[in-house]
Parts: structure tokens; C-alpha cells; sequence
């Protein structure tokens, strides 16, 4: 029977026929601190409609953000105008999982014109998609599929996110380049500070079963002195591998870096409900600002991941190597010495709204060679280092996520790395192995009833010692760069951050003031640095938070970033890093300003 359809009914068909199909594809990852995370968690949030990937376990996956945002498109009542933009912008990001095809032909019911119609979605007629016309009710086509009327030499940018597309019905492949250029001044320096970053990013998909996707960023940069004294503490760049010294002619600057770095894996899809991935790259375990399991602030590494995702369970296995130490350490060409991490995370949603994980984490050392043991995905990893003589570094804790009043949502993390009962709840004399980290937070979005100002709050406290092994080669480190939260151990955290987009998507502000009370290790070790093994502490007992040289820093800033084309953005931004310390010769107060341009890819934030 020929039927035929309003507008409105063929776009909740075309989204229901969409999701249907996504259903279990997942895809090349979405990069970390992508805006992508900030627009997902406020539509969950404010919906209430939970996606199909659970939250704390990141990086997502961008066939699971489409079906997320086809889904958002049946939500009608309690999305404002901002919200659909943002949904658009992802649809724009992640178009390989619209199942488009580069131009449509079909023509129907043998009349000499086309099924579908184009129709401009803006006013300077740039960008537009096609309608299917009303007396047809086949559809191969997305209308989320938006195309560049005047692509650059009728090849690039055939679309507002991709430099290169190509679409086949079994092949899907995009290509991008990367820019990040930036420069600062610092309050009582002469020589400027530069972030100068160029790549390239390609990523693709293949019966949409298997999907790949690589990347590789070749680096110079100066940085603020407080990130140099890090990087002469610990012999490593924050995010990075091997580096070189570096002096640019360009800024007349000295004691700069350069540095090269990449990420790449390939994923299948090995059943609907179980996929695996190989690769180079980083991974967070949380749903706040910081995370006491595991963060993406070290240097990439090599992994094999394979996630079970079934009914309301989210499992994942992750297995790493990582690096003893870094090249600076080492020294030549020689090989670094090798560890290796094996972790297991369940999450179940116990409620629509409530969302709750454990997981173990062990790291262990075997003259490069991997314990096999460590690769059974459902033992607890405590009893297998019981069973081979308890000589590695075990951690285990729980992560929880509650979203309430579609405005409010309250996370948090526990982490224990070792503790004994008597001395943790009833002596309590401070005992050196007594370790554990506490993270509580609670977002706020469009508050106050101002749509798109967000709000976070989040507190860390880490004791002394976590993280740290009596063989340092347990560490959970990797390249000398802390696996986790990147203060270490031995402090307490206070952050509040703000994000306001007063207008649809081009513009957002950022503000955040992170307070740390920490002890820092000058004298001894007093369990700040985690790359000391733990058996060179100074004390059994009377260890307690800020221990050491006592520090007080105060850390805020303030972002604002334009996007004057898709995933193409100018930012300036100030920081101001006050850091009061017992010693005095270790005290700073610095003011950086500066701004940039940067292309296809996020800042990752120093904020230490």
C-alpha cells in the first residue's frame, strides 16, 4: 500500500531505522577531552535516557555517539535550541555511522527524477543534506548527512569535518589534519612559551565490523617553568616518550622540546556483544575531572582491550606494557626495561539512573616477561598473587555515578592500594602501608536555569605512598609519569570548574580553580613522588596528609574558544599558579597569557 509521510514522522523513522542498525557497531575512538564527552554527559543528564556504552569507561567509541545522538533526536520537550546544535555537531563529527552514500541516485517508481531533494540548512546556503520528497517512502539516505555546497577544488571537504571521504558501502575512511599552534608570554620571562604541533589523523571501517584508526603528532614546545621543574624532577614530558632538547630560531627561545609522538589500533566487532582492540594509546577510568584508576596523563602504550557488554553489564579487560623508567634514565639507544598492567572493570547500571563499577588493577614486573596468569579476564588478580607469592603491586575500588533531577550528577571513586583493618579503624597511628584514594564530585548542568552553564565541583585526597611498590619498578607509573592522578600521592584537591556557551556552539568559556594541599618529598621520602619505592620512607608511623615539605597551591584559569569551522578554532586563555611552600625555595607565583589556533584536536590540560 502506498503510504505516504509527514516530515516529522520520516525523521523519527529514519533515526529509529538508524539506531536499529547501530545497535552494535562501535567503531575508531573519540579523542579524549573532545567536546564530544561535555555535550554526551549533559545530554544524559538532562534526558535521563542512559546510552547504551557505559559512561566511566573512556575513550567512547563513535559509532556508539551516533546512535546516542539519533537517539536524542526522538527527545522533544527538554532540549533547547543549544542542545540540537550540539547533537548536529555530532552528527557532523561521526558521519561514517550515518550509513550514507556519497551522492544519492535512486530513482523510483520509474519517474525521471530523483527520490530526494537538496535542502539547505543555513541561510549563506554553504552546507546542506538531502530530503527524501513526500511521495516516496524508501530511504537509503540520512538527513543528518550534511554536505559542503563548494567544496575546496571539488574534492576536499566535501563535508564540514572531514578533509578526506570516502564512502562505500563496505568501506568507510576519513582523513584529517592536525594543528595546534599556540604561544604565551609568562609573567618574568623574556623568551615566550610556544606549543607548535602539526599530524595527521585517519581512521576508517570496514564491514562496519572492523574499524582502525591512527594518529601521529610531531611536537616543539616551551613550557611554563613550573611544567620544566616536573619534567627535571621526573625525566619525562607530561603526555609524551622519548624528547629531545630543543632551540627555536623562529622565537629565539632555549630550553625547548621536541618530541614525536602517535597513537593507532584496530578493533572487530567478534560478536554483538563482544569486541576486542589492539593498539597504541590511553584510556580513563571515571566520570570525574581527574581519576584515581587510571587517567590519560602518561605517554601512550600498547594495549589489548576486549569490553563484553551484556544487558545491563559493562565488562572490560585491559593489557598493557609499560615502560620502567624513561629514555632520559636510560640513556642511548638501549631498550627500556618493561612492566606490565592488567586491569578488570565491571559496571552494571543497578537503575536507570544509577550506574556503579569495581575493578582491580595489578602491575608487575617479570624481566620483560609477561605473568600468564594475569591473562584469566575473570579471576581476581588478589588471588593469583597470592598463589605465586604476592611479589606485585594490586590495587581494587569501586566508581559510582548517580544522575538525579535531570540536572544534578554525583560521582565518586575509592581506591585501595593496601591497608590493614586495626590500623585504618582502630589504632590508627598512621601506618605508612595504610593506602587509599577518595574521590567525591557533583556537576550542575544549565544552572541556575541558564541553558548551557555548567558547573562541576570535585574533591581528591590521595595518602601518602599509594601508588608506590617496594620495588619502584611496580610503580603505577609508566615513562616516570603517573598511571593516575598526575599530583602523585600524599595531598588533598579541591576543583570548581565553569562552562558557559552563550551562543550555539561557536563559543564557549571555560573558568577553574583547583586548590591542592600537598607535602612535597624534599629531604626524604616522605610518599609524594611515586617513583620512589616505598621501602626508602621515612617513617612506619605518624604519616599523614601534606607530610614533608607542607605546599598550598592555588591553580585557576580562564579558556575562551571560538569555532569558526568545524572542529577549527581561535582560543586565548590566562592562568594564574600561586604555590606557597614550607621552604621557601620552592615557592612560585607565575600569570601566562597567550592564545592560539588549533585544528582536529583538544588541549589536554596541565593543571598541576
Amino acid at each position: 500500500m502506498q503510504a505516504f509521510f509527514s516530515m516529522r514522522k520520516l525523521t523519527f523513522s529514519i533515526s529509529f531505522l538508524l539506531w536499529s542498525t547501530l545497535a552494535f557497531t562501535q567503531g575508531s575512538e573519540v579523542p579524549l577531552n573532545s567536546d564530544a564527552y561535555h555535550i554526551l554527559e549533559r545530554l544524559r543528564i538532562k534526558t535521563g535516557v542512559q546510552p547504551n556504552f557505559h559512561t566511566s569507561l573512556k575513550y567512547y567509541t563513535r559509532g556508539d555517539v551516533a546512535r546516542y545522538a539519533l537517539r536524542m533526536d526522538t527527545v522533544r520537550s527538554v532540549l533547547s535550541s543549544k542542545d540540537r546544535h550540539d547533537i548536529f555537531w555530532l552528527y557532523k563529527d561521526n558521519n561514517e555511522w550515518l550509513d550514507v552514500l556519497d551522492v544519492p541516485t535512486t530513482n523510483l517508481n520509474d519517474k525521471n527524477q530523483r527520490a530526494f531533494e537538496k535542502e539547505y540548512i543555513d541561510s549563506n546556503k554553504v552546507f546542506y543534506t538531502y530530503k527524501l520528497r513526500k511521495d516516496y517512502q524508501q530511504v537509503e539516505q540520512s538527513d543528518k548527512y550534511i554536505y559542503r555546497e563548494k567544496p575546496i577544488l571539488n574534492f576536499f571537504y566535501k563535508t564540514p569535518a572531514n578533509l578526506i571521504e570516502v564512502n562505500e558501502r563496505y568501506f568507510k575512511l576519513r582523513l584529517n589534519p592536525i594543528l595546534n599552534f599556540r604561544i604565551a608570554k609568562e609573567q618574568g620571562e623574556e623568551e615566550l612559551n610556544f606549543f607548535n604541533q602539526r599530524g595527521i589523523r585517519l581512521r576508517g571501517v570496514i564491514d562496519d565490523r572492523i574499524w582502525f584508526s591512527a594518529n601521529i603528532l610531531e611536537t616543539q614546545a616551551r613550557f611554563a617553568n613550573y611544567i620544566n621543574e616536573r619534567i627535571g624532577r621526573d625525566l619525562a614530558v607530561p603526555g609524551a616518550g622519548f624528547y629531545k632538547n630543543f632551540n627555536s630560531t623562529v622565537f629565539n627561545s632555549t630550553n625547548a622540546f621536541d618530541y614525536l609522538n602517535g597513537q593507532g589500533h584496530v578493533g572487530f566487532n567478534a560478536t554483538k556483544h563482544f569486541s576486542m582492540q589492539l593498539g597504541h594509546g590511553q584510556h580513563f577510568i571515571g566520570n570525574g575531572y581527574r581519576s584515581l584508576i587510571l587517567s590519560d596523563f602518561a605517554n601512550n602504550y600498547f594495549y589489548l582491550k576486549l569490553n563484553w557488554r551484556v544487558w545491563k553489564f559493562h565488562y572490560q579487560n585491559l593489557f598493557t606494557e609499560l615502560a620502567v623508567e624513561g629514555n632520559r634514565n636510560a640513556g642511548g639507544d638501549g631498550l627500556l626495561g618493561k612492566k606490565y598492567m592488567a586491569t578488570h572493570h565491571l559496571s552494571i547500571n543497578l537503575t536507570k539512573n544509577l550506574n556503579v563499577g569495581v575493578f582491580e588493577t595489578v602491575i608487575f614486573n617479570r624481566n620483560n616477561n609477561f605473568e600468564l596468569q594475569y591473562l584469566n579476564p575473570i579471576i581476581l588478580y588478589r588471588t593469583v598473587e597470592q598463589m605465586i607469592g604476592s611479589p606485585d603491586n594490586v590495587l581494587a575500588g569501586i566508581d559510582f555515578r548517580w544522575d538525579f533531577m535531570k540536572r544534578f550528577s554525583l560521582y565518586g571513586q575509592l581506591v585501595l592500594d593496601e591497608f590493614k583493618f586495626d590500623e585504618l579503624f582502630i589504632e590508627r597511628r598512621g601506618w605508612w602501608a595504610n593506602k587509599y584514594g577518595i574521590q567525591a564530585g557533583l556537576k550542575y548542568i544549565d544552572a541556575f536555569g541558564i541553558d548551557h552553564l555548567d558547573a562541576q565541583a570535585e574533591f581528591n585526597l590521595v595518602r601518602p605512598f599509594m601508588y608506590t611498590h617496594r620495588d619502584s619498578s611496580a610503580t603505577v607509573a609508566h615513562y616516570n609519569q603517573p598511571l593516575a592522578h598526575p599530583q602523585g600521592a600524599n595531598f588533598k584537591e579541591y576543583i570548581f570548574r565553569l562552562r558557559y556557551q552563550p551562543i550555539a556552539k561557536p563559543l564557549v568559556l571555560n573558568a577553574s580553580v583547583i586548590y591542592t594541599d600537598y607535602g612535597e618529598d624534599i629531604g626524604g621520602n616522605y610518599g609524594s613522588n611515586i617513583l620512589s619505592p616505598s621501602g626508602t620512607r621515612v617513617n612506619d608511623f605518624g604519616n599523614e596528609i601534606g607530610q614533608g615539605a607542607n605546599a598550598k597551591q592555588m591553580f585557576a584559569s580562564v579558556n575562551a574558544s571560538y569555532q569558526f569551522f568545524h572542529n577549527m578554532y581561535f582560543e586565548v586563555f590566562y592562568q594564574y599558579r600561586n604555590k606557597e611552600s614550607a621552604v621557601d625555595s620552592q615557592s612560585s607565583k607565575t600569570g601566562i597569557i597567550g592564545g592560539g589556533v588549533r585544528m582536529n584536536i583538544d588541549n589536554r590540560p596541565n593543571d598541576f
